[in-house]
Parts: structure tokens; C-alpha cells; sequence
């Protein structure tokens, strides 16, 4: 619908546009996705300053046309995240959640659980450097996939509800199997399964630690449940 509307934001990555201009794609509180035009954002006077700058957490006035794009007419910061852009282990977990959002979360559909997680991930990551881990990393990525509705099943076969000998992972089951349904599927130590769990039950402050070999496996099973049932690929977090 045409017109003014507010709505709460996080601005996800921008592109230079003309000589002064950006789009930006943001993930909003009320209206999901959303693709915007700030005009002449880039010229040193702008009223704008640095409020449209992506991991920056907005209040939008904007002003919906007839067109894809919204143009913003207003800005104020709720959240800068600067500390976080000041050490690279935090800047490129940021970057990775808010590409995980902006590859899931693709329509004008709210979602107010995926929104709040990446609020609460983007300000983790600024008030503690020391939680940008790849370990807390997965952790994100697995809410977010119970955000969004895709989380594989853990606590029993996937195939036949098994509840024991769950040594394996099938995204195309749909999370754990047991022996008797492995096919097709990737060995799943136990480790790598406790980490799962207890990340998906546990806040994003108090991740679990895990060894290498137990994150690679947990990564694999995020990345082939991402890419079978939401149908996005996104980069294994390294």
C-alpha cells in the first residue's frame, strides 16, 4: 500500500547507487524484508550521517510508492554496533548473520522471532568480542532456522522415531537417524549431536564449546538442512 509508514530495522548490506544515492536491503520489524532507496546518503552533508550503514539497527520513516524500492525519508539510530566494526572477528560474524537473514528471510512477511534473534546477535557481538566464535556462529544459524521453521529433528529418528542409536544426520529426512535409516546419510559423532542440542536449547550468551570435528559435522548438517528444505546455500562458517 502506498504512503508513509515507520517500522523498526536492521540495514543487512547496501549498494552504491548514481552519484549520491544507496540501496539498501534491510530486514524490518514489522514489515520483513524490505528494499529501499536513501537518497543522497553518500554526499558529506547528508542528514543521513553514518544511520544507514548495514549492522545499524534504524527507525524508518519511508515512503512506499508504486515501485519495488521505498524511498526513506527519515532515520534515527536505535543501535550503532560501532565496537563491533573495530575488531574483524566480530565484523565478519555480523556479516554472516545478516547474510544468513537476508538469503532465509526473503519476502515482505514479518518475523518477529528472526528479527529479534538478529538484534540480539548484532548487539552480543558488539558488547563482547569474545563471543564471535564459530561455535556461537552455528548456534545462530540453527535458531534461525527454528526461526524460520526448518529446525531438524534431534531428538528422535527422523525416519521411524527411533530414540536411540542416532549416529547419523539426513537433511532429506529431516534431521537424526538411527541405523536402520542411514541411508543417504553422513555420520553424526555424538558430540556433534550434544552440540546441536544444547545449542538450540541454550541462549545465545551461553553457547556450548565443542571440538573442531563435532563444529564441521554440526556445520554440515545446518548447511544440507539450509539447502534441502529452504532451498539457500550459504557458505559453511569457517
Amino acid at each position: 500500500m502506498a504512503g508513509l509508514f515507520k517500522t523498526e530495522a536492521v540495514v543487512l548490506r547496501s549498494f552504491r547507487y548514481g552519484e549520491a544515492d544507496r540501496i539498501l536491503h534491510l530486514y524490518s520489524r514489522e514489515r520483513g524484508r524490505i528494499a529501499a532507496m536513501a537518497k543522497g546518503v553518500r554526499r558529506v552533508k547528508s542528514r543521513f550521517g553514518g544511520r544507514l550503514e548495514p549492522l545499524v539497527r534504524v527507525e524508518l520513516v519511508c515512503h512506499q510508492g508504486s515501485g519495488e524500492l521505498c524511498t526513506i525519508t527519515g532515520a534515527s539510530t536505535i543501535h550503532p554496533h560501532a565496537r563491533l566494526r573495530e575488531q574483524a572477528e566480530p565484523m565478519k560474524r555480523a556479516g554472516q548473520a545478516c547474510e544468513a537473514v537476508l538469503r532465509l528471510f526473503d519476502s515482505e512477511e514479518p518475523n518477529a522471532p528472526a528479527y529479534n534473534l538478529l538484534c540480539h546477535e548484532l548487539a552480543l557481538l558488539d558488547a563482547d568480542p569474545a563471543a564471535a566464535t564459530r561455535a556461537q556462529a552455528l548456534a545462530f544459524r540453527l535458531k534461525l532456522l527454528l526461526a524460520a521453521g526448518f529446525v531438524p529433528e534431534l531428538g528422535a529418528c527422523a525416519s521411524c522415531g527411533e530414540r536411540e542409536h542416532l549416529g547419523a544426520f539426513s537433511a532429506s529426512a529431516g534431521g537424526v537417524v538411527c541405523a536402520g535409516c542411514e541411508a543417504g546419510s553422513f555420520q553424526l559423532d555424538e558430540s556433534a549431536h550434544r552440540f546441536l542440542v544444547d545449542a538450540l536449547g541454550r541462549s545465545l550468551s551461553d553457547v556450548p564449546d565443542a571440538s573442531e570435528s563435532a563444529l564441521r559435522q554440526a556445520d554440515r548438517a545446518i548447511t544440507e538442512t539450509l539447502e534441502h528444505h529452504a532451498h539457500v546455500r550459504l557458505a559453511r562458517v569457517a
